[in-house]
Formats: structure tokens, sequence, C-alpha cells
């Protein structure tokens, strides 16, 4: 069965290049066709920004395999989380993340659409995204994979095969 991404609409901020001043933003709705339409991409989502190992491993290990990722032949990589636009936008500035995009989940949908919205109240979280990565094409997810033990207010956060040295070995050996 072809499982393909579920179709929402992320709420996010641009820099507005004809605007100038203390604000040179703006709001810009994308759409998952947008996104995913007619493309290879790679999406890896975590439990928030700022967290622990979302900031000192997950999100930096893609950063540095970006351009072994283009090379085996992804054209995005999208980093997602259950926050929204202003945080993923500072964070991102945080991170000094210059390649991979960082998308807002901010109100859960596309991660409940994935079957991957989990609560977090035992951490003060709320409702985040369990830790996946997945290699999209075209709209239609080819490979997921999700971290062991999902389940609502899961006391550890394992990282095991969501990272970046996973998604490309399965590229390069799909290839």
């Amino acid at each position: 069965m072809t499982q393909r991404v579920p179709q929402v609409t992320f709420k996010t901020r641009v820099r507005d290049e004809s605007v100038d001043g203390p604000n040179p933003f703006r709001w810009q709705d994308v759409t998952s066709e947008e996104i995913f339409a007619g493309k290879k991409v790679v999406v890896f989502a975590l439990p928030g920004a700022f967290t622990p190992t979302c900031s000192s491993t997950h999100l930096p290990g893609y950063e540095e395999n970006y351009q072994a990722l283009r090379e085996a032949g992804v054209d995005e990589v999208y980093c997602l989380s259950v926050n929204d636009a202003f945080t993923m936008f500072q964070w991102g500035i945080h991170q000094d993340v210059k390649n991979v995009k960082l998308l807002p989940d901010g109100s859960g949908d596309f991660s409940r659409g994935m079957g991957m919205l989990v609560r977090k109240d035992n951490l003060g979280f709320g409702l985040r995204s369990w830790r996946y990565s997945m290699l999209v094409e075209d709209g239609v997810i080819k490979k997921i994979f999700s971290e062991a033990g999902k389940q609502d207010n899961c006391p550890d956060d394992p990282f095991e095969v969501s990272d970046a040295n996973t998604m490309l070995a399965y590229i390069r050996n799909d290839s």
C-alpha cells in the first residue's frame, strides 16, 4: 500500500527583502504539495527546538550531512517539530543552520496525520512529534525510520535510527 504524506498547510515566517526596518519578516503559508510534489525530500522530525538531543545531535547531524544527501539525489532536507514559526526561526539562528529547512508544525496537524503525535506531558511539553526520519518521493513515503518505544509520556528520548547517517546509508544503498 502506498502511503502519502498528510496534506496540510504550514504557517512559516520568511524574510521579506522588500521590507526595510526592524521586522523584515512576513507570514507565508506553505503546503505539503509545495514541499513534496515532484521532489525527493528527507524529513526528520523531533520533539522540540532547543531541547538537548535535538540541538546537540539530531539537527547538527543533518546540517553536517546536507551536501552528501544532496549528492545522493535528495532535493531538500526539512526538520519538522511541533513548535511555532517564531521558535523554529530563532532555533535556526541559534544553531547556525544554513541548509536544512526548519518546518514548524505548530498545531501538530502534520504529525497527527503521520500518526506520530505523542503526549509529552511528563516533561511539560504537551503534544509533540515522535522522533523519526523519512524519505519522501513526490509525496509518497518511501522509507520511515521511527525510533523504538513510541508511546505517550515515554520516559526516554530514543535516538538510534532517525539520524542523518542512517538515512544517508539507506539512500546510497537503495540507489
